[in-house]
């Protein structure tokens, strides 16, 4: 479905990314972990044309893009394909749940009102926040402000959605809601490419697991492998420092 072939990213003199190659498969929930700095975020935001790769191709659904090169047209239209939840919620402070949810539809996607409104009632639903639908962002939890995000990024139908470690602002409590939630849409089937810390999610949710470090990966591979036979010796010894995965 998506694969991305030796993507390289600096800033100034700062290599952040070193000719990374990734493939996901329609259905898959890929966990990319590894320590702070290692480049993870980047190369999200590099899939997502939110950053311009120094160099690299991305094949999605058999089109081959030049992710140096693609035009701000070609990058709109892959967009639409896509879905991104980033771990600030970057939510419209002014608008309402609802309405935060409506609003890609109208306006991106050209939905009519009263159509975007009830799907987006269904993606509130989903996640647990219809009864929050008028409430504005200050008035909900910052788990209920990530469910909203979800919300909005799952309704317009993405074929994929980027989470840039969408729990690492919030307190063990309201990350535990947000997981669930996407731990539903991982059993419905959605594909999902997941920035993440939290090691039981990529343990026991992902269907595979990337290890990257100083912009590139190190491993890959199922999760049970990675984290039970990891092949590589920097592998083993981030897995070590992990609270309950090195027994």
């Amino acid at each position: 479905m998506l694969e991305i072939q030796n993507v390289t990213k600096s800033f100034g003199a700062l290599e952040v990314l070193r000719g990374v190659d990734l493939t996901v498969e329609k259905g898959d929930v890929a966990a990319i972990i590894g320590p702070s700095g290692s480049g993870k975020t980047t190369l999200l935001r590099c899939m997502n044309f939110l950053e311009r790769a120094g160099s690299g191709t991305m094949i999605f659904d058999g089109e081959r893009v030049d992710l140096a090169r693609v035009s701000g047209k070609e990058a709109a239209r892959l967009r639409r394909k896509t879905a991104f939840v980033f771990q600030s919620y970057n939510l419209f402070r002014n608008k309402t749940a609802l309405q935060n949810v409506t609003e890609g539809l109208t306006v991106a996607r050209k939905i009519p009102r009263e159509q975007a409104a009830e799907t987006a009632r269904r993606a509130l639903r989903k996640v647990g926040m219809l009864d929050r639908a008028d409430h504005y962002p200050h008035q909900l939890s910052g788990g209920q402000q990530q469910r909203v995000a979800i919300a909005r990024a799952i309704a317009p139908d993405p074929e994929i959605i980027y989470f840039d470690e969408p729990t690492s602002a919030l307190d063990p409590e309201l990350t535990g809601e947000v997981l669930a939630v996407m731990r539903q849409l991982a059993e419905e089937g959605m594909t999902m490419l997941v920035v993440t810390h939290e090691m039981g999610f990529a343990r026991n949710v992902s269907s595979k697991v990337v290890f990257m470090e100083d912009g590139r990966i190190v491993e890959s591979g199922t999760a049970r492998e990675l984290f039970e036979h990891p092949r590589q010796q920097r592998t083993r010894a981030f897995l070590q420092t992990v609270p309950g995965v090195a027994e």
